[in-house]
């Protein structure tokens, strides 16, 4: 019993005895993650929303949001979709810090306003790497899986099935 409770430098220790190698140990210290930028000075990431797809650069600036050539303003006019926008920044404190161009494609308008932030939050953990529990914690960083159901053979749609006629 005494024989199996040997320590590990006890261990190390025959195994030099004997003629083997000795593994060393990996350094137990925490590495930060490095930013993933370009060499423009960008960060980029692609954000996923139903069936929308967005391509996003940040870097720092004024805060200009540029969403396939336009301002943010005149492509997403409601409200809602551009508060949307600025969610990851106020969340991680960074508001009017990052210029951000964007170009999306499919699904609607609320799908692209959704990639668009998915995408800011993935390149802002790209180009500072720290926000990365900021944002999980807010729940920026999880692609919203959610797709329309598709429609079933014998039903008028998804799951509607034809009205019944009893006679």
């Amino acid at each position: 019993m005494a024989e199996e409770t040997r320590s590990l430098e006890d261990l190390k220790s025959a195994l030099q005895q004997a003629g083997s190698p000795v593994v060393p140990e990996a350094p137990q210290e925490e590495t930060a993650a490095e930013p993933k930028i370009d060499e423009h000075g960008r960060a980029y990431a692609t954000g996923k929303r139903k069936n929308a797809v967005a391509r996003v650069w940040i870097k720092p600036g004024a805060g200009k949001i540029t969403v396939n050539g336009r301002e943010q303003q005149v492509y997403f006019a409601r409200p809602v979709l551009r508060m949307l926008l600025q969610q990851p920044f106020e969340a991680a404190g960074r508001i009017d810090q990052y210029d951000v161009v964007a170009t999306v494609t499919g699904g609607g308008l609320s799908g692209q306003a959704g990639a668009v932030r998915h995408g800011i939050s993935k390149a802002l953990t790209y180009y500072e790497p720290t926000l990365r529990g900021v944002l999980k914690a807010g729940g920026f960083l999880t692609r919203d899986s959610r797709v329309v159901e598709r429609k079933k053979y014998g039903k008028k749609k998804a799951r509607r099935s034809f009205q019944f006629s009893k006679r």
